[in-house]
């Protein structure tokens, strides 16, 4: 019966999202533009809201819950779910302004698709079948399940873009070209200062476990999208026009720049090393962005200071990893989730960068100009955006740490002591009994003889008290010098 019932939901659903395939209300676009004259009513505003709120908030949410196994994971994307399925079909059935064929129209119809497909691989995970084979290929679903919730935030990104693009009627015609370079590279400035922030603050075990050092990605990264630039920025077999010179040098001098990085992150021996290429590649950037011929003058001041604040995310992160780590990985090498304060500004000037950037296409500054805005309001409003966003980032990832490394107090008693009790990795995993046998014995050999009686003692109390702890204390680490790391 349960499987009739959830055969005949999964049906109705289908039948119900694709009777809103079809979006009529076209005949009001004049022929050949982009949206009607008409005002944007109430419900095409609770449509943006409500689909905002869901993919740019809850479900972010619930991603991170779901990688915690958090109990709260399953409410808290059914809550997403259902105002998603409501904020898609006020979509169609709002009034006043109306829009030509666009691409978030068209999108919205395949992010939906995914959404309906995480919620049936989500139900069939919680169904727990065991027949048939079921068991065995469960990890399937589980990956399944995993990558699509893993790529919802980019693609909800995607979406909200195209959704701001369509409500203003930009990036059509001979606009489309360099719309398209500002939003994507726009974002690609956010997605790195996203990536910079969870290694700093939760990615430095994964970055031991690869042997190699964060500038090799960095700089991976970087050559790849230079060798897209060089062959992308001009139009092969026309001429030279505009700024399609300084875009596809730029080009090169990143992959350039990206190959040197990723041959300078591995010292003689092939351990990790740290450089400063990825650094001066962006300082290179903001350099030439800030120089960046414009045809108004509120363009010309935002790529300045978008140019200046790229500049700054450079020169900081040289400081960084010259004068704050010393060419080291992290501030302490016996507890990596410490960081130091000045770390935090090249991500953040990275996210700032990325929205100065998405906010200096042609249309918006000419809009800006016709509205008499000034440059400083508008660069105020973007960095505002900024910290929003920055903040955002933080509590994913305060709410991932807080689960994946908990205190020694939330193990749970009894079930966590002992030499044999499965105790948790730092990144959340849990250590089967022989690996933590193993650590006990390793830590007993190299501690034998330099504990004193008294500290003997206070060991067994503290055993007999049940007082647990996950590893040495940092103290102990620093004054004792014949600990190995």
């Amino acid at each position: 019966m349960a499987r009739l019932d959830f055969h005949g939901s999964l049906l109705a659903l289908f039948c119900l999202f694709g009777s809103t395939l079809a979006h009529g209300g076209h005949e009001n676009v004049p022929e050949g533009g982009a949206m009607s004259d008409d005002p944007i009513d109430s419900t095409l505003w609770t449509h943006m809201i409500m689909m905002g709120i869901t993919f740019g908030i809850i479900f972010p949410f619930g991603m991170v819950l779901g990688i915690v196994r958090s109990r709260w994971h399953v409410p808290v994307q059914i809550v997403g779910t259902v105002v998603a399925v409501v904020g898609y079909f006020l979509g169609h059935a709002h009034g006043g302004r109306q829009y030509s064929h666009n691409a978030h129209a068209s999108f919205a119809n395949w992010l939906m698709l995914i959404l309906v497909a995480q919620v049936v691989l989500g139900v069939y995970l919680r169904m727990h079948l065991k027949r048939a084979g079921q068991e065995r290929i469960r990890w399937i679903f589980v990956l399944a399940h995993g990558i699509l919730g893993k790529a919802m935030p980019v693609i909800s990104w995607a979406q909200m873009l195209f959704g701001g693009i369509a409500a203003l009627g930009f990036c059509r015609g001979d606009h489309l070209g360099q719309c398209l370079a500002h939003f994507i590279m726009g974002s690609a400035f956010i997605a790195y200062g996203i990536l910079l922030t969870i290694l700093l603050l939760v990615g430095q075990f994964w970055l031991r476990r690869t042997g190699r050092s964060q500038e090799f990605f960095d700089s991976l990264v970087i050559a790849a999208w230079g060798c897209v630039n060089t062959f992308t920025e001009h139009r092969w077999g026309s001429a030279w026009v505009h700024n399609d010179l300084q875009h596809t040098t730029m080009g090169i001098v990143w992959w350039c720049a990206g190959l040197l990085g990723m041959w300078l992150s591995r010292n003689r021996n092939g351990r990790p090393k740290r450089n400063l290429i990825p650094a001066i590649v962006i300082l290179m950037t903001g350099y030439a962005m800030s120089a960046h011929p414009q045809s108004l003058m509120i363009s010309t001041m935002i790529h300045s200071i978008f140019g200046y604040t790229l500049m700054a995310a450079g020169i900081t992160r040289i400081i960084e990893i010259s004068f704050v780590l010393r060419d080291k990985p992290t501030i302490s090498a016996t507890d990596v989730s410490e960081t130091n304060s000045f770390q935090y500004l090249t991500p953040f000037l990275l996210y700032a960068s990325g929205f100065l950037f998405m906010g200096a296409t042609e249309e918006q500054m000419q809009l800006l100009s016709d509205a008499g805005i000034t440059h400083v309001s508008y660069v105020l409003i973007l960095f505002s955006i900024a910290f929003i966003l920055f903040l955002f980032v933080n509590v994913l990832l305060h709410i991932y740490a807080t689960h994946a490394w908990p205190n020694s107090e939330h193990q749970g008693g009894a079930a966590a002591s002992g030499p044999n009790a499965r105790k948790p990795y730092m990144n959340g995993r849990a250590r089967s009994a022989s690996e933590a046998q193993q650590i006990h014995d390793a830590e007993t050999f190299e501690l034998h003889g330099l504990i004193s009686d008294d500290e003997h003692e206070d060991a067994d109390v503290a055993s007999a008290s049940g007082e647990h702890h996950m590893g040495p204390k940092k103290a102990t680490d620093e004054e004792n010098p014949f600990i190995k790391e």
